[in-house]
């Protein structure tokens, strides 16, 4: 039964001496041992919007970009997603790496990156990929799968190989103003960081489990 599903968390720990003092470097060195342990997916990362009616929305997106101010990814600007963003562009991440009992929870608000940035990505992208962009209305009710293999053959023999990015498509980046680590520890006794960023700096604190 669901009930008796138990695990022991033995894998590691983190306290205050060991993390390091900027999250955005925390959050590196943990995402580069998660590529490491050739965990499934570690750039994937579920994304929660609110909608008009204060509905929250999740789903899993890709981490596409880092630096020390946001975290990247890449969707259609007419999808349900980009809609909610666009009422409340406030939203949180979190990423789940089972193999190594670690979660990493953001919060922040996300804006659109720019038109030469999505183009950059756009172009980095497989063939299929980039053909893919233009062939789903995302999020809009269709009668049937065959009606997306039709799209992508007419796409396919309009653009060719050189497929232009849809002005419909693009990035966003969302800039953290909270990033919580979590590490499972025995007895459930889990160790749980929270960097805030207040007037600029970020400060760290212990949050029980």
């Amino acid at each position: 039964m669901l009930r008796d599903i138990r695990k022991q968390y033995l894998f590691s720990t983190l306290d205050e001496k060991s993390v390091l003092k900027n999250p955005f470097e925390q959050f590196e060195k943990w995402l580069q041992e998660a590529i490491e342990s050739e965990q499934l997916e570690p750039t994937a990362m579920v994304l929660s919007t609110v909608d008009d009616q204060l509905q929250p929305h999740s789903r899993v997106v890709l981490l596409k970009e880092f630096t020390h101010e946001s975290f990247v990814f890449y969707t259609n600007y007419e999808g349900h997603k980009a809609q909610q963003i666009a009422q409340n562009n406030r939203v949180s991440l979190v990423f789940f790496w089972p193999a190594l009992e670690r979660q990493v929870r953001i919060e922040g608000k996300v804006e659109k990156i720019s038109e030469v940035l999505s183009n950059s990505y756009f172009e980095s992208r497989p063939l299929d990929s980039q053909l893919g962009a233009w062939t789903s209305p995302q999020s809009m009710v269709i009668h049937s799968a065959d009606f997306l293999e039709k799209q992508f053959q007419y796409y396919q023999q309009k653009f060719g190989n050189e497929v232009p990015k849809p002005p419909h498509w693009g990035g966003y980046a969302v800039k953290p103003h909270a990033i919580e680590f979590w590490q499972g520890r025995a007895n459930r006794l889990h160790d749980r960081l929270l960097f805030i960023k207040e007037s600029g700096d970020w400060t760290i604190s212990r949050l029980a489990p």
